[in-house]
């Protein structure tokens, strides 16, 4: 096992079930495993916590008044097979309430990407990479099979 790896994110969340049902309604499956203070949604390979913000705050030693800026300088990212499958998904996350923050398009680096902000304001960026190939099940690993990491 390695220790560079992502199994858990947890976002601060204003109204548990409304979050909730938004991520059930674009893919993530909601586990048995939370209670009436957290929720946890299954994805591939990764689980999404919700917690609520005043009590993610606390948990982590911080004022929970002190208001947030709108964008916190960090995005979340799911990568897609295709622009298709890209445009689909954002499709979905707006219609599941989701704020537009940038219509899938081309862009600079050569591929495809579009971003939304959650019902909380948390950023996440949908992307084509031709660069980038995901293997059979949607996973992004860009180490070759012999190559050792740097």
């Amino acid at each position: 096992m390695i220790d560079a790896r992502i199994t858990l994110v947890t976002l601060g969340v204003v109204d548990l079930e409304r979050s909730a049902r938004f991520y059930e309604a674009i893919g993530w499956r909601r586990t048995a495993a939370g209670n009436e203070k957290v929720v946890f949604l299954q994805g591939e390979g990764i689980v999404l916590s919700l917690f609520g913000q005043a009590d993610l705050a606390a948990d982590a030693g911080l004022d929970a008044a002190e208001p947030l800026p709108r964008f916190r300088g960090i995005t979340l990212a799911i990568n897609l097979a295709s622009e298709a499958e890209t445009d689909r998904l954002f499709a979905l996350a707006v219609t599941a309430g989701a704020e537009p923050v940038k219509p899938p398009q081309a862009v600079f680096w050569g591929g495809y990407s579009g971003y939304f902000a959650d019902p909380d304001g948390h950023f996440w960026e949908l992307a084509h990479n031709p660069f980038f190939a995901l293997d059979a099940a949607g996973r992004l690993d860009l180490l070759t099979p012999n190559e050792e990491p740097a």
